[in-house]
């Protein structure tokens, strides 16, 4: 899965309409630099191809008072909307994805409505366990684990990533269940990452 295209268009569709250099601004403010492949280049990259496929809409806006070329402003298409919203249903129901993909699908998790959001996360906790029961069926070895030799650590460690990872998963479904956060539907929401005054300390 492409996780820059889904933390391209969550950003955009945050604002509603949205120019590169925002885009940029908040991905660089969440740290997406650090932990995805969101660097600037590929961020411009895949506005303008995600306009090309009609995922979003360019708009030609004048140039600031201080002078320079005139900006472009992205928005989603009704495709974009749709592909977003499935991008990050797959982020948070998967269970084999890289970090980042989670991690972005958790960043967009208020998009969502509540009720969404916990099934897919069940998903994942039960696609968590199925994988966990496959390696202990299937690919741990029979003999007593001493016998195991190191490639017995492979299989520890897949069981210790599924376990902890259904363990922080149950955790949000719990919060969740308990109202924490403003999700879709559930009012409004401040689009704004960086507060009143502050400048993004990565650009």
């Amino acid at each position: 899965m492409s996780v820059i295209r889904l933390l391209v268009l969550g950003a955009v569709r945050q604002h509603g309409r949205a120019h590169g250099y925002q885009v940029r601004n908040d991905l660089e403010f969440w740290g997406a630099h650090q932990w995805s492949t969101a660097k600037p280049g590929s961020i411009y990259h895949s506005l303008k191809q995600m306009a090309k496929q009609g995922l979003l809409i360019a708009h030609e806006v004048a140039p600031s008072t201080a002078g320079g070329p005139p900006r472009t402003e992205y928005e989603l298409t009704p495709e974009g909307e749709e592909t977003y919203l499935d991008l990050l249903r797959w982020a948070l129901r998967s269970h084999d994805e890289r970090i980042d993909v989670l991690t972005g699908g958790v960043g967009f998790l208020v998009d969502l409505p509540r009720a969404e959001a916990i099934a897919l996360l069940k998903e994942r906790v039960a696609a968590l366990e199925a994988w966990r029961a496959e390696v202990l069926d299937a690919w741990t070895p029979q003999e007593s684990p001493a016998e195991w030799g190191h490639i017995g650590e492979v299989m520890r460690l897949w069981v210790h990533n599924a376990d902890s990872s259904a363990a922080w998963t149950r955790g949000l479904i719990e919060r969740l269940e308990h109202g924490a956060y403003v999700m879709a539907g559930e009012g409004r929401r401040s689009v704004e990452v960086l507060p009143d005054g502050m400048t993004n300390p990565f650009a």
